[in-house]
């Protein structure tokens, strides 16, 4: 692993156990944070048992360059899963080893594709030539599953792990929060039922947070009173505090797990993401905020789980464009309610637990294939 982040925590322990229970034993190795925009987030977190890797790091015509010193855990893996990508220098190596049977089998998971920026026509033909050397593939979501098999991995070696965070914690403390939690924590901030959106994640750039602000001041010139709840921590947060001291509409909150999560959302009608979609497409089933946000071509993977005019809003990009739609939703009771059911029924499909279950069967499959 690159490095250990807050919201795979649960998904490391599952694992674990899901793989115990098929007799093999799981070794995760990781990294440290290799951008400011990584250290910025402060989310890493540390796992018993858990190897902490030496790494060492750069930056190549504004590209990362990682290398971590694998040791003694490619002596002691019959298998490792790498995230697959460009950067890892130890990768060549070990797809070197494995082409010459003196190495343990490599596989890979990860997008699938480049979702999240903008990538040249050589560095994707590189990416699909490495990806092919590898003998499993475990793709977030079936859309990046379809792409590489599109690019040439076979079709028969790709595990669709449908990427998602511990839904079941979250619903748990969504389920435990009070009336009067909701009524003490309203009066605190000033909130209106009815009127308040919320944005969870990291304030970086792919965020789009001055688009953000600016759309939820719009919001507040149609409907008085509207504000938006603001959790996370990053590089931007600067721009959070500056919007904050001018108006009261944007609402700093710090950064929210687990039960602070649950009560944010409980508040809260929209979940309002024009930035990147990413897991926060799974925060809002669980929480029932649907999401609303826009065409941006930068999505990660789990975009694909959001479904507009059925579980999500996917608005114009223009943030006049955009506050219109959210006052237009949070002004239809009907509509808003649709919505909060099918994200509901969302919640059940992509949890954590089904995630490590076929995760865990995949790599049953790949010791099979590979005799091991």
């Amino acid at each position: 692993m690159p490095f250990l982040s807050e919201f795979r925590r649960s998904f490391y322990r599952l694992l674990t156990s899901d793989l115990d229970e098929r007799g093999i034993t799981l070794v995760i190795a990781h990294g440290a944070p290799y951008s400011r925009d990584q250290q910025a987030r402060r989310d890493v977190i540390h796992v018993e048992g858990a190897v902490r890797l030496r790494q060492w790091s750069t930056w190549l015509a504004g590209r990362p360059l990682v290398h971590k010193r694998l040791g003694g855990v490619v002596r002691a893996s019959d298998v490792l899963v790498v995230d697959q990508s460009l950067r890892n220098l130890e990768l060549y190596p070990l797809l070197l080893r494995q082409l010459t049977g003196r190495g343990p089998t490599v596989a890979m998971w990860d997008h699938g594709r480049t979702y999240t920026q903008p990538q040249s026509a050589l560095e994707q033909s590189l990416k699909f030539a490495l990806t092919r050397r590898a003998r499993w593939f475990f793709a977030y979501t079936d859309g990046g599953a379809q792409t590489v098999a599109e690019r040439g991995f076979p079709g028969q070696r790709v595990t669709v792990v449908q990427n998602s965070i511990d839904t079941r914690e979250l619903a748990d403390a969504y389920r435990d929060v009070t009336d009067r939690q909701i009524a003490a924590f309203q009066a605190e901030h000033g909130l209106t039922s009815g009127r308040t959106g919320l944005f969870v994640g990291a304030l970086s750039s792919s965020k789009r947070i001055p688009f953000l602000v600016e759309a939820a001041e719009a919001v507040a010139e149609r409907l008085p009173g509207f504000r938006l709840l603001v959790a996370g921590a990053g590089q931007e947060q600067g721009l959070v505090e500056a919007a904050a001291a001018r108006t009261p509409v944007v609402v700093p909150v710090g950064q929210a797990f687990g039960a602070r999560k649950a009560l944010l959302g409980a508040v809260s009608d929209v979940l309002l993401m024009p930035g990147l979609v990413g897991l926060c497409a799974v925060d809002s089933f669980v929480l029932r905020t649907p999401v609303v946000t826009t065409p941006w071509p930068w999505h990660a993977p789990e975009f694909e789980y959001l479904e507009h005019g059925r579980n999500a809003l996917v608005a114009p990009d223009d943030p006049q464009a955009y506050a219109d739609a959210v006052a237009d939703l949070l002004t239809s009771p009907e509509r808003l309610d649709s919505l909060r059911r099918e994200c509901r029924k969302d919640a059940q499909r992509y949890t954590v637990e089904e995630m490590s279950r076929r995760f865990a069967d995949g790599l049953v499959r790949l010791l099979q294939d590979s005799g091991r």
